[in-house]
This record gives C-alpha cells, sequence and structure tokens, in this order.
C-alpha cells in the first residue's frame, strides 16, 4: 500500500516519543533521589510510596485502555487524551520537581506521594493512547512497522538523552545547588514534551475505526496463569528489572557517597554514558550478529550469564576499592546484555502468544503484551523499595551521616556496596534458574506450533467455504 502518513507527521510522533520518555526516565531514576537525598523525606515512606503508586499505575493502564476505546470526539479517540494527558503530567512533573525548601517531614512525604501518584496517572493518560493510536494512523505492512520503530528507536534515545545528562544539566542549572537544578531541568523536559506532543496532534489524523482491545485486570491474571511460559517471561522480566533498576537507583549514591569528589557527578555521568553506549549498541549491532551464529534462546542464556559475570566483576572491583575507572568495565558488560535481554524478552513473549493460542485456543495477544507493562511497573516499584530500605538502613543521606561532604565508612558503605552489587547478582541467578528450568519455546518447537496453527486456520476456512 502507499504511504499515507507524511514524513512531518513521522518527525512528530518520534520527537514526542524522545519527550514522552525523558520525562519517564527522569521521575523513575531521580525522583527517589530528588525527594530523599535533596529534600531529606523519609527513604522508607519513599520506597512504600513508590512501590504503592507504581502497582496502582499498572493497573491503572487496562482501565486507561477502556476510557480511550470508548472515547468518541471530532479529533477522534486518541488526540484529546494526548494532548490532555501531556499537559496535565507536564504541569505534575514541574510541580514535583519543585518541592518547598523548608517543610515538616510528614508535608514533605504527602507532598511526594501526591504529586507521584498524580504523575502516574497523567502520564498514562498518554502513554496508553500514544502506543495504541499506530493502527489508526497509519494503514498495515510497512509504513506501521515503520511508525512503530520510529516510536521504539526515539523512546530509548530520549531515556539515554536523561540518563547521560541529567546530573551535568542539573548542577549548570542550578549553579551547584541540586534542589533549583532539578526544578529548571524538569521545566526545560516538561515544556519540550508538551510542544512536540502538539506537533503529534495536529499533523496526525485517525484513518481507520480499529478499536483497541481492552481487557480487565482479572482476565489478564487468568490468562498469564492459563499460559507457563507467558508466565515465566513475566517472572523472569520482574527478576531481570528488579535486579538492573536497583544498581540504576542505587548507583548516584554510590558515586557522590563511595567515590565522591567534587567532580563525582561528572563520573557517574561518565558511567552512564558507558554503559548507555553499550546498551544501545547491543540492540542496535551485537543483537544481530549474534543471532548470525546462534539460536535466540542460546543468545537470551549467554546474556544472562554475561550479566552475572558483570556483576561479579563489578562486585570485585568494589569490595578491593579499585580506581572507579575500572568501573566501566562491568557497566559495558551489565548494560549489554541487558539490552540484548531486552530485546529478546519480547520476541519470547510474542512466541509465549502463539503457544497460548496452540494450547488453550485464545489468542491473548493485548493481554500478554500488557502484562509486560504491568510487571515492567512492578519491578520499578519493588527496586525502589530495596534502594530506599538500603539507603534508610544505613544512613545514606548528606543530612545524617556524612555531612560536609564526608565519605561513607564501616557497615554503611560495605551495606552500598553489598546492595549495589551482590543483591543484583543473586537476583540474576534466579532470573537465570527460572528461565532455564521452565522456558522450552525452542526454534523447534515454536515451528511445530506455527504449523498447528496454521492447520487449524486451514481448517476452518475450508468448513466456512
Amino acid at each position: 500500500m502507499e504511504k499515507t502518513l507524511s514524513t512531518k507527521a513521522e518527525v512528530s510522533y518520534g520527537l514526542s516519543a524522545v519527550g514522552k520518555d525523558m520525562m519517564f526516565m527522569l521521575t523513575g531514576s531521580y525522583v527517589l533521589y530528588y525527594f530523599q537525598d535533596i529534600l531529606g523525606a523519609s527513604a522508607w515512606a519513599m520506597g512504600v510510596i513508590l512501590l504503592c503508586a507504581r502497582i496502582f499505575d499498572a493497573f491503572n493502564d487496562p482501565i486507561m485502555g477502556v476510557i480511550t476505546a470508548k472515547t468518541k470526539t471530532k479529533w477522534g479517540k486518541f488526540r484529546p487524551w494526548l494532548l490532555v494527558g501531556t499537559g496535565l503530567n507536564s504541569l505534575i512533573t514541574v510541580i514535583m520537581f519543585a518541592g518547598p525548601k523548608d517543610m515538616s517531614p510528614k508535608g514533605l512525604v504527602a507532598y511526594a506521594a501526591v504529586t507521584y501518584i498524580l504523575w502516574g496517572v497523567t502520564y498514562t493518560m498518554a502513554d496508553i493512547p500514544f502506543w495504541s493510536m499506530v493502527p489508526s494512523m497509519t494503514t498495515p505492512g510497512k509504513e506501521r512497522e515503520r511508525l512503530t520503530q520510529v516510536g521504539r528507536t526515539c523512546a530509548t534515545i530520549g531515556g539515554a538523552i536523561v540518563t547521560v545528562a541529567a546530573m551535568v544539566c542539573v548542577m549548570a542549572l542550578g549553579n551547584g545547588d541540586e534542589r533549583v537544578g532539578f526544578r529548571w531541568y524538569a521545566l526545560i523536559i516538561s515544556v519540550f514534551t508538551f510542544v512536540a506532543m502538539l506537533g503529534v496532534c495536529f499533523t496526525m489524523k485517525e484513518k481507520s475505526t480499529e478499536n483497541i482491545e481492552t481487557t480487565s485486570v482479572k482476565y489478564m491474571f487468568k490468562a498469564l496463569f492459563k499460559n507457563d511460559q507467558a508466565l515465566t517471561m513475566a517472572l523472569t522480566i520482574i527478576l531481570i528489572n528488579t535486579a538492573f533498576y536497583i544498581t540504576a537507583n542505587l548507583a548516584i549514591y554510590f558515586y557522590k557517597y563511595a567515590i565522591g569528589g567534587e567532580g563525582w557527578y561528572n563520573n557517574y555521568t561518565m558511567f552512564a554514558v558507558v554503559g548507555g553506549s553499550f546498551q544501545a549498541l547491543s540492540m542496535i549491532l551485537f543483537f544481530p550478529l549474534l543471532r548470525k551464529r546462534m539460536r535466540a534462546i542460546s543468545v537470551f542464556k549467554t546474556a544472562l550469564v554475561g550479566a552475572a559475570i558483570g556483576y561479579v566483576i563489578f562486585t570485585i572491583i568494589v569490595f578491593l576499592h579499585l580506581h572507579h575507572y575500572f568501573l566501566y568495565i562491568p557497566a559495558a558488560i551489565i548494560f549489554s546484555c541487558n539490552g540484548l535481554l531486552m530485546v529478546l524478552l519480547t520476541i519470547f513473549l510474542a512466541d509465549s502468544v502463539d503457544y497460548g493460542e496452540y494450547k488453550n485456543g485464545n489468542r491473548d495477544e493485548s493481554v500478554i503484551f500488557s502484562i509486560q507493562t504491568l510487571v515492567v511497573k512492578f519491578a520499578s516499584g519493588v527496586s525502589a523499595l530495596v534502594a530506599s530500605i538500603c539507603i534508610s538502613t544505613f544512613h545514606i543521606s548528606k543530612d545524617t551521616s556524612h555531612v560536609a561532604g564526608q565519605l561513607l565508612q564501616g557497615s554503611a558503605l560495605r551495606g552500598l556496596e553489598i546492595t549495589i552489587t551482590i543483591v543484583p547478582m543473586i537476583i540474576f541467578i534466579f532470573a537465570a534458574i527460572v528461565f532455564f528450568k521452565k522456558y522450552n519455546l525452542t526454534e523447534e518447537k515454536m515451528e511445530t506450533i506455527t504449523s498447528a496453527l496454521n492447520a487449524r486456520k486451514e481448517n476452518k476456512d475450508t468448513e466456512g467455504e
């Protein structure tokens, strides 16, 4: 079919994806650090807030899907929510990162809880329509695949920009004052995201009346537990993301309070640059090269083992207190393996959809991929809670044990080192055990399943005639 989506519309969609993931990464990676370390909120309270809000946000996804599907306006069903959701989310983001300087401990926790929960709700208002709009904005085939690829690639770039540039920009914008810097950084990202989404609303028009498949949370779990391979992948995703997010959440604390120095944020930025670069390379370059020589399941197992080895190297460097430049080695290994795992997890989830249709007679594609969103958010919440427990237990804050730039020592230092290295390594090992023992959709088995599904379809077509 001929191309119906303009280049201008594709560019607008890509820029929106960049902005959306910049907002997501800013909040996902730095909201704990902002409220706990900069404003002084209770680490325990922040951990509970982040976990509960993430779980609520995950279960809110299918509800938003239903609301979007039932929306009928002159602008269609998607664009009104994109405009309203992004506008409100931008406003809440600015408010969240503009916390009052002098506030009681209870008031600060309440401020964090209200703004973070509202942030999750408003982000979902725009996120579900943004990805669900693709079928109604494009024609089937190459155009649809291209827009999806543009969106996913640009989203990855947006997340990487925030990870790499955050602390350098915060320090520059605030002249060394992190609280002021985060306020301006959040404002800039919010304005960019809203303007980019305006471009989508004015350059893209719905071309079809395809409906979004919607489902209930109850049916999601029912379908999951009837599909043992999808359940295996869900558990694997939770474990892998929890391990990775624990390291990501605590890395900034490690560089600030274990390594230290006036330029600690530059060292942290370089760690993020190395990790982010290798993660992108693994998706774009390493994965295609490995797939030419290995089966997908072999690449996945190799990446799992590689990540565990990366954490072993990470642990040795940290506990021997080697120069922080050596940390770039495990960063490259761990982030590369994580990139490979993220690509393959999507592929294996798709295979589990075919398996579920073969085993149960139901093709729950939308359900399975909604579960992916749920478990990723759940893992994010769990990892934030683990990080908060570590911060609280070992008194890791500029307002407690290390005033005037004093670095962590003794049990506090050891506790941070164990949590950022050994705990994720153990979780990765559990992920490997779950996958190796339970996942069995080899390429040979998938060929058998595909043949059986094709035969069923042919039989139905023959009966229909």
